[in-house]
């Protein structure tokens, strides 16, 4: 391949593709829309089988300076009383850990590891806004107007993606579930061993904490919390854009928050420490037919937005990545974008869609909805192998399984 793979956005997906393109000697540009890049965002985690991936690249240990290894995911009901528990990353088997971490932190490595690798190649400030192809090639047009030419253009700049409203205009789409969550970060005293993920409550309220880094501090974790609630209907259009990132209000959260009863930490008090934290809807798309057309195709938030739930937004994003790298190795242009999507496309359809629903955490919603004032045995509500079947059925469709 003579002429580059053009990648508009440089996010986590976008500069996996890119390093995983120069791993295998594919020459590639990176074109990120904004003027500079800084790491911002909220806790994430990722899973197994994408760190497996990132792995491979050569990150594990720049990863395992700014993140937690995840030992435990556990469910609770909104009064505390454990649903479920389960091992997570190495403690459950894997070869390689599962990583609580602040987005930003994660990006950061990904960006520092994409300009030592690739230089001149990784272009902030360069938002694509209009592109055409022929039987050899796309040509990108950017916002100042310089023209750019390259064997494949891959969109991979987000749930506002240019790239997929040019190819996908009749898209329906950002869809609302009519769930806000406030989302924040705090350096607190670690909990529960300090590598301990908690969900708890129900998908009309639900609380999730899990650490993200280690404190400044000694016996400290930069601790992330996201309070989610259903306060409008889901067929309601999405807030304006410029309202998904803004500055939350506790007078706003705190009704929220407090029905739920967490016995060893003082939930309440984190919220109120934390001194600034954001809001934002929680959105998805729906799925589209497909995501390539000719030497165009779509990869990560851009091709499967996907609700923040179950862990694997930005973990299907670098496995899109590692996919397409490798078919791109192997395979001419236009049918290296179709093997891609036939591979990706149907399970990461399936994982949207099973988010609507609750995903892995579709736990506390049945228990919520068989005990809602509690439980003096979970087995009594509902049995394990049921439980075992919503956590287990999650995991072998989304690919981390065990």
């Amino acid at each position: 391949m003579t002429l580059p793979v053009l990648i508009a956005g440089g996010g986590v997906g976008g500069l996996t593709l890119a390093l995983s393109l120069h791993e295998r000697g594919i020459p590639c540009i990176v074109l990120e829309s904004a003027p500079e890049v800084r790491e911002l965002g909220v806790g994430i985690n990722t899973l197994p089988h994408a760190i497996r991936e990132l792995a491979a690249l050569g990150l594990l240990p720049a990863l395992d300076a700014v993140a937690i290894r995840t030992r435990e995911l556990r469910y609770l009901n909104r009064f505390g009383q454990v649903i479920r528990s389960e091992a997570r990353g190495l403690h459950a088997g894997h070869d390689v850990p599962q990583f609580s971490i602040h987005r930003g932190r994660l990006h950061g490595v990904l960006w520092r590891a994409a300009q030592e690798r690739l230089g001149a190649a990784l272009r902030a400030g360069s938002r694509v806004e209009s592109f055409r192809q022929d039987g050899e090639g796309v040509t990108v047009t950017l916002a100042d107007g310089e023209e750019m030419r390259g064997a494949v253009l891959v969109g991979a700049d987000g749930i506002h993606s240019v790239i997929r409203r040019n190819l996908h205009p009749d898209d329906g789409g950002i869809r609302w579930n009519g769930i806000q969550m406030w989302r924040g970060a705090l350096d607190w005293p670690e909990y529960e061993g300090g590598d301990c993920m908690i969900v708890a409550g129900d998908m009309k309220e639900k609380l999730v904490l899990y650490p993200i880094a280690p404190g400044a501090a000694p016996g400290t974790r930069l601790t992330n919390w996201v309070v989610c609630a259903q306060i409008g209907d889901p067929s309601a259009p999405p807030p304006r854009r410029e309202d998904w990132s803004r500055p939350g209000r506790m007078e706003e959260v705190l009704p929220h928050l407090r029905r739920f009863r967490v016995p060893w930490l003082d939930v309440e008090a984190l919220v109120r420490a934390t001194p600034e934290f954001w809001e934002y809807p929680m959105c998805d798309r729906d799925p589209l037919p497909g995501w390539t057309q000719g030497r165009v195709t779509l990869l990560g938030d851009a091709a499967h937005p996907m609700y923040p739930v179950g862990s694997n937004g930005a973990s299907q994003a670098v496995l899109d990545a590692r996919c397409l790298a490798a078919k791109l190795a192997v395979l001419p242009a236009e049918e290296a974008l179709a093997a891609y999507e036939a591979e990706r496309h149907p399970p990461t359809r399936d994982i949207v869609l099973s988010n609507r629903r609750g995903g892995p955490e579709r736990v506390v919603d049945v228990v919520s909805e068989r005990a809602p004032e509690g439980f003096a045995r979970i087995e009594d509500v509902i049995a394990p192998e049921e439980l075992e079947a919503i956590s287990k059925g999650y995991a072998v469709m989304a690919g981390f399984a065990r």
